[in-house]
């Protein structure tokens, strides 16, 4: 196909505290025991693309994922892993490894996106229009945030996330407006011009931008090159490709079109004869009509660029692991509903509980939970809808609910768990009750101590 794939597999995300430490970037957060970013490349690699550039923020974290990836994927993949600096944006992480960008096209994936939505589609779609941009949409999530606030604390008071507000061409190929963050609380601003040229638009706000983009590798270079002050493909580089598409001041040679320093806008009169757009709408995109200017013959024809939307089926499954209510979420998905995602075959139960792993009498293990290699439990305890990660100790009269566990936790006679996340290497002392809280990596539950939508964690030694 001759696509490039970047995955911009992050760092040690601010979001994702707890949860991340020094020892766990982002992109090695444990989903169903696999790290996240292994949903990716083995979803990539099912779809017969197995050559990656993955970005990670950060030195030491690059070493952890490229020690993981050389490990995982020996033989199987051909990954480069890229270290750029912390905190530079989507954009800025592309610019930084803007050398190794050398295809025709550039799939750009974020390494937290879990999804069964087959990304040779997206590049079909843009190949298919030649397109400047190629955005994947899915359906935003119906559930957000937890009615019980299992995000914990600090985010009970939060509204539901917001997505985007976005405009599409009557036949739902082209990206007409996009908004993002805090521009969709604002009025929605639309270029005159596109909707000229278009006739009408359909503005959504149950699509949401997946993080999966095709580029023409020259397009996105060039706006890196000439637009510095871009941090973020989403709330920047996209939105400047959809307001600019019938301005384009893409070249054709790589060198960006301006006119004494000023970006060259739209007049007020530049129309397009509807009539004549729809006349031929099954044969033309509106860009092409737009370029040959209201006559049918612009003696220099206007430049234009085509952003293009692949819309995902709503039966799809596609979420991003970007906050702790949605890592909660995706662990139980993929052991639940979603289970097709994990490639794990589960039990008569309905359930994935390693053969290596050892349970008292009396103790149940319910549907969608899974139990990792050499864990062991003690007798009477209680396990549902959980994630319990590799070689645990767990004592007797211990119930587990909605929660994931990670590996070589300790977990106490009598606790409680409900809701929660515990990092690995922690120990719970007897009869503790956790209920929606985040517990980071090492960190001790003291005994009969009782905690609610707390996030607790070690002080990180500086």
């Amino acid at each position: 196909m001759d696509f490039q794939v970047v995955v911009l597999a992050g760092g040690l995300s601010k979001s994702l505290v707890p949860l991340v430490s020094k020892e766990v970037p982002k992109a090695l957060l444990p989903v169903a025991n696999r790290p996240v970013l292994s949903y990716v490349l083995e979803h990539f690699e099912q779809n017969n693309l197995k050559d990656f550039i993955v970005v990670v923020e950060g030195e030491s974290a690059a070493l952890l994922v490229g020690g993981w990836i050389s490990n995982a994927y020996v033989d199987r993949l051909h990954v480069e892993v890229a270290a750029v600096p912390e905190d530079i944006g989507t954009a800025g992480a592309l610019r930084a490894i803007d050398h190794h960008l050398t295809a025709k096209d550039i799939l750009v994936v974020s390494g937290d996106l879990v999804s069964d939505i087959p990304p040779g589609a997206v590049a079909a779609a843009h190949r298919r229009q030649d397109a400047a941009v190629t955005a994947m949409l899915c359906s935003t999530p119906v559930s957000g945030p937890s009615e019980s606030g299992s995000s914990g604390g600090k985010d009970k008071a939060k509204k539901p996330a917001r997505h985007n507000i976005i405009g599409l061409d009557p036949t739902k190929q082209f990206l007409l407006h996009i908004a993002a963050g805090g521009e969709v609380e604002k009025d929605i601003r639309v270029q005159k011009s596109i909707l000229r040229a278009v006739g009408q638009m359909e503005i959504r706000a149950d699509l949401m931008d997946a993080h999966m983009y095709a580029f023409k590798r020259t397009v996105l270079q060039e706006v890196l090159n000439k637009k510095e002050t871009f941090l973020s493909l989403r709330r920047d580089v996209l939105p400047y490709l959809v307001r600019s598409q019938l301005r384009s001041e893409l070249s054709q040679n790589g060198v960006l079109a301006e006119e004494n320093g000023h970006h060259k806008d739209f007049s007020e009169s530049s129309t397009v004869m509807l009539s004549q757009l729809l006349a031929n709408a099954s044969t033309q995109s509106f860009h092409e009509l737009y370029a040959l200017g209201p006559d049918g013959s612009a003696p220099s024809p206007r430049k234009t660029h085509k952003c293009c939307v692949y819309i995902a089926s709503k039966s799809n499954y596609c979420v991003r692991l970007n906050s702790i209510q949605a890592f909660s979420d995706i662990n139980r998905d993929v052991i639940g509903d979603a289970s097709h995602l994990s490639d794990y075959s589960f039990s008569p139960q309905n359930n994935i509980i390693h053969p290596t792993a050892v349970l008292g009498s009396k103790t149940t293990v319910g549907p969608h939970c899974m139990l990792g290699e050499g864990s062991q439990m003690g007798d009477k305890c209680s396990v549902k809808k959980s994630v319990i990660g590799r070689h645990c100790r767990i004592g007797s009269n211990v119930k587990v609910v909605n929660s994931v566990i990670m590996d070589h936790v300790t977990i106490g006679d009598g606790c409680s768990i409900q809701g929660s996340v515990i990092c690995s290497n922690v120990q719970l002392q007897e009869r503790a009750v956790l209920k929606d809280c985040q517990v980071g990596a090492g960190y001790v539950v003291s005994a009969g101590s009782e905690h609610k939508g707390e996030s607790l964690a070690k002080k990180e030694k500086q």
